[in-house]
């Protein structure tokens, strides 16, 4: 007789990035089912975005996913000026790129720490957090918060740099070229995670375009989709890169998928720094707290660290949204890509699986 138990992993907040939980049905140590099971932080996002201002609703929206703030802060201010017919001025789109790469790279190192560290690799998060912080203190000098920054809003930025904030950017950048050679040597090229990741929940190419899935999950199964070459926004039709994709399908493939995009958002900074033009910050608007938005609707869309994120924004003319709906990342990677991912895995690979995809709980349960 083949006995079945149940087992939840999380909704504990270190367990998954964010209270969520996977609701998991085991034979030994095989799964047989997984479920997830959101709503254990629901936060109502979008509804809580139609009862207060467009200003208003800029201290609210960077908490939809903590670790890459500023993606909601870009979608939300392209949906406003797509409907207000609002050209942002040249400096204010290199600053909106390098905010973003910046905001990426903070993302992913935070990615890095956490799944080393579902594999025992606890000295690889301990660093990430540490240089993770280097990046958290130009936003701090920048926009005066290390984390909610509230700096790209409609228009363009709120403020321009500030003196010398090129060379710590630069420096930032420099600093991590050469820091990212130890974490190849500590853990993209550590035969623990080789051996743990090849071959792996496997993902194909088929099976990804079928649930919607995007960013690295899918380019790491060979297609090229990347909304900052497929849809340019800000300052990208003025920097030279190409997209990296890789065809595996697995953990590993996904994890080394991700560590070329933290190489090439370190190139995009400093290009944007060396290119960046001088000039307004932001185009004149009327009085923010009196905003009155145009009626009519707009999706507006960024590559994040993650995939495809986006608004979908409705205006009925008056101070405040008629309807936001929000293209979280995290939703198809979750429902149903991780559920079918885990059957048939053990028990000990379910964390570092739910790790590879980068589900941000906070997009779902929004």
């Amino acid at each position: 007789m083949i006995k079945e138990y149940e087992l939840n992993i999380g909704p504990n907040h270190p367990g998954i990035h964010g209270n969520f939980s996977v609701h998991l049905k085991l034979e030994g140590d095989t799964i047989v089912e997984a479920k997830g099971n959101s709503g254990y932080l629901h936060r109502a996002f979008e509804k809580l975005m139609e009862q207060r201002t467009y200003l208003q609703n800029l201290a609210l929206i960077p908490r939809i996913c903590v670790p890459e703030p500023d993606i909601n802060e870009a979608v939300y201010s392209m949906a406003i000026e797509e409907l207000m017919g609002v050209e942002i001025p040249e400096r204010a789109k290199f600053i909106r790129t390098i905010v973003l790469e910046a905001a990426r790279v903070n993302a992913l190192l935070f990615h890095f720490g956490g799944t080393a560290a579902m594999l025992g690799n606890y000295t690889v998060n301990y660093w990430a957090v540490a240089d993770r912080d280097l990046m958290l203190d130009i936003f701090l000098k920048l926009s005066g918060a290390r984390v909610y920054h509230m700096y790209i809003w409609p228009g363009g930025v709120r403020r321009d740099t500030y003196p010398g904030f090129e060379d710590d950017v630069l420096g930032f950048v420099k600093y991590m070229k050469d820091r990212l050679i130890e974490y190849d040597n500590l853990f993209f090229k550590n035969p623990m995670f080789m051996h743990r990741a090849k071959g792996l929940a496997k993902i194909t190419k088929e099976t990804a375009l079928q649930m919607g899935v995007t960013g690295p999950n899918l380019k790491a199964t060979g297609v090229k989709v990347d909304v900052r070459k497929d849809e340019p926004y800000a300052a990208y039709p003025y920097l030279d890169f190409d997209i990296p994709v890789l065809d595996d399908g697995d953990a590993w493939a996904r994890e080394i998928q991700r560590r070329l995009e933290f190489e090439l958002s370190l190139n995009l900074i400093e290009q944007a720094v060396k290119k960046m033009p001088k000039g307004d910050v932001w185009k004149k608007m009327p009085n923010p707290f009196k905003w009155v938005i145009p009626e009519g609707e707009a999706y507006a869309r960024v590559e994040s660290s993650r995939g495809e994120y986006g608004f979908y924004f409705v205006s009925d003319g008056t101070d405040k949204p008629y309807r936001v709906s929000v293209r979280g990342v995290s939703m198809p990677h979750m429902y149903p890509l991780a559920e079918e991912l885990l059957v048939g895995q053990k028990l000990s690979d379910a964390p570092f699986i739910l790790e590879t995809l980068d589900i941000c709980p906070p997009e779902i349960d929004r």
